[in-house]
């Protein structure tokens, strides 16, 4: 263990220990859930972003590689009050530090969420210093050559070329997706429906998924502002109307986008999966799995399109639908659920969309 800090744009320094991984920076945000720190590191809208873990115990019940969200680690830094280090295990300590990812932990979780909640979302870094003063020199120009990175994250994530994945269900529909930074579960639980399914590239033309046909098109989930995304919008406004589409997070705000609406950035986001929500598609009340730093603004939808999830905690737009365009979409993730498990219902409603 070394000293180590976490200082942000803002001017508030954190001492706790460092762990391992190289020093850091990226958005600092924090998450309420008490499991699913693999599954965290490895979803790619989490790029570009130091989590903070509002659950105090990280590591405990070890690694495995079959539960990652795709195929490498997004996260920019991991804190937490504790972290699993002893005889026994210290597996995801490890595996953090080996693929570069810093490691902070033994401080006050609670002060940084809290600051979190009432200033909002800022920059910083995790760094390994051996005094404050040291600490926020490096952490400033950590932060500053971030910030000069590409704006379109989903870019970034995304696959570069088409993949074609075998369905579970020879009967099926053929659906097509625009990869935003697509987890794992999302294509599982397409496969379980189709009988085939072709993931896209997040610049992938409206012509070149015509040219697929496909019967029905899903957008994923992805990091970052949907208003830097580049292209998308324009492509899924030419298929609107042609096929049906099913947008989840990012695909939610991408699909609003192409509607005409706009997005904004939220306070401190969305992350966790103890977020109550409001269905009028399912006619229902459940818990939900979310992460996202953007939200789609009521007002600005057309008059043809209309609010169908609401957020029960801050009445925020979490799904829109239109129907003359053949579409509709959540802000949360029906493909995650770690416990509650109504709002995976939503394939099968796109399925049957198709269907009809």
């Amino acid at each position: 263990m070394s000293r180590g800090f976490l200082i942000l744009e803002t001017g508030e320094a954190y001492q706790g220990e460092f762990r391992g991984g190289d020093s850091n920076a990226g958005e600092v945000v924090f998450n309420t859930s008490h499991s699913g720190y693999e599954e965290i590191a490895t979803d790619p809208s989490y790029y570009g972003q130091i989590m903070v873990m509002t659950a105090p115990m990280q590591g405990n019940y070890a690694v495995d590689r079959a539960v990652w969200e795709s195929r490498k680690m997004w996260i920019e830094g991991f804190i937490s009050v504790e972290i699993q280090q002893s005889e026994r295990d210290s597996s995801w300590r490890r595996q953090l530090a080996e693929n570069g990812i810093p490691v902070l932990s033994d401080l006050d979780t609670r002060e940084i969420v809290l600051r979190l909640r009432e200033g909002g979302t800022p920059w910083g870094a995790i760094v390994k210093a051996e005094n404050e003063e040291q600490a926020r020199k490096l952490a400033m120009e950590l932060i500053t050559k971030k910030k000069q990175g590409e704006a379109d994250w989903v870019h970034a994530v995304s696959r570069k070329s088409m993949e074609v994945r075998p369905g579970q269900k020879s009967g099926g529909p053929r659906i097509a997706m625009m990869d935003f930074g697509a987890k794992e579960n999302i294509v599982r639980e397409l496969c379980s429906r189709a009988s085939e399914v072709a993931i896209f590239p997040s610049r992938a033309t409206a012509d070149e998924i015509r040219a697929w046909n496909p019967d029905g098109i899903m957008l994923s989930n992805g990091p970052g502002d949907p208003s830097a995304v580049v292209g998308a919008p324009e492509t899924v406004r030419s298929l609107l109307g042609w096929k049906p589409v099913f947008g989840i997070c990012m695909g939610h705000q991408i699909l609003s986008l192409a509607l005409g609406a706009k997005t904004y950035k939220l306070p401190f986001g969305h992350r966790g999966s103890n977020h109550p929500v409001r269905d009028e598609l399912l006619n229902m009340v459940y818990v939900t799995s979310q992460n996202h730093g953007y939200a789609v603004d009521a007002n600005s939808l057309p008059a043809d399109a209309r609010v169908t999830h609401v957020n029960l905690n801050d009445g925020s737009v979490e799904g829109v639908e239109c129907p003359s365009k053949l579409c509709f979409s959540v802000q949360y993730h029906p493909e995650s659920h770690p416990g509650p498990h109504e709002a995976v219902r939503l394939f099968d409603y796109f399925v049957e969309r198709i269907q009809r």
